[in-house]
């Protein structure tokens, strides 16, 4: 039996604890290969570095897993390396993760986590990014033994083109079940700190604080907090607000036809 080939990355760093319990839970199981920021790179959504060079470099891993850090890289810059210059071809699945702390609500936004694989979806490469509330000590272990069936599902059940899972776990350690969800609505809000400079001057740190919703109770922020793991489908192929175009295209393009329309100018004789 052919082992799938799958690439690993995350955003909080090539040594987190969260991205070792992923590939404890693949690498037996799949043939892996790691490709990941050297620091951690939180927040920094499909971002790509244009202004510093990035360094590429081999690392050590158990197993003699081929593991690659990244300096100055993004996971969306890992993945176009990794796909670029380090496989010798296009992976079957990209996985990411495990994130310290949950991507539910319209957080995927702001994840390099989900960054990462929507680089991948973007070439038809699908993938799924894995985060975890991780308030318990023991919730990356936890986790981990949840990984396998989820890979393993995707596998056997493709996505459509364009297509990820964004799979989060909740902070429990007695977790009731798994869900297909959807999206829901939660954010981070803007909460910054204001702190004095020694020399006098304010200075900033960007904290944020969870903007809360009613949701559905279909959410994934909704059922994480009843203990369930939840998976949404997310597809990046087409981001048309469809109900919005057949709503709205007509009178759109009407209200500037006069901007373009051309006067008959009657020459004279």
């Amino acid at each position: 039996m052919n082992k799938p080939n799958i690439l690993i990355t995350n955003d909080d760093g090539i040594n987190a604890l969260g991205i070792q319990h992923l590939w404890k839970a693949l690498y037996q199981q799949a043939n892996v290969t790691i490709v990941a920021p050297l620091s951690e790179k939180s927040g920094s959504g499909l971002s790509m570095t244009l202004t510093k060079p990035l360094l590429i470099q081999k690392v050590r891993w158990e197993d003699n897993t081929p593991a690659f850090k990244v300096n100055n890289g993004t996971p969306s810059d890992c993945v176009k390396l990794a796909l670029g210059k380090v496989l010798e071809k296009k992976p079957d699945l990209i996985v990411s993760g495990i994130n310290h702390g949950a991507n539910s609500g319209r957080t995927p936004l702001y994840s390099g986590t989900v960054g990462a694989v929507i680089e991948g979806a973007m070439r038809d490469i699908p993938g799924i990014a894995f985060s975890c509330l991780e308030t318990e000590k023991n919730a990356f272990a936890t986790a981990e033994k949840y990984i396998l069936p989820i890979v393993s599902y995707v596998l056997k059940n493709p996505l459509p083109p364009g297509s990820f899972l964004n799979v989060n776990f909740p902070s429990t350690l007695e977790i009731r079940g798994i869900k297909m969800a959807k999206q829901g609505l939660g954010y981070w809000l803007d909460n910054p700190v204001e702190r004095t400079h020694p020399e006098g001057h304010s200075y900033y740190w960007l904290s944020c604080k969870l903007a809360a919703f009613t949701e559905n109770e279909e959410s994934d922020v909704a059922l994480l907090e009843q203990g369930y793991i939840t998976a949404v489908p997310i597809n990046v192929n087409e981001l048309t607000d469809l109900k919005h175009f057949q709503a709205k295209k007509e009178l759109f393009e009407e209200s500037f036809q006069n901007l373009f329309r051309t006067e008959t100018i009657e020459q004279a004789p």
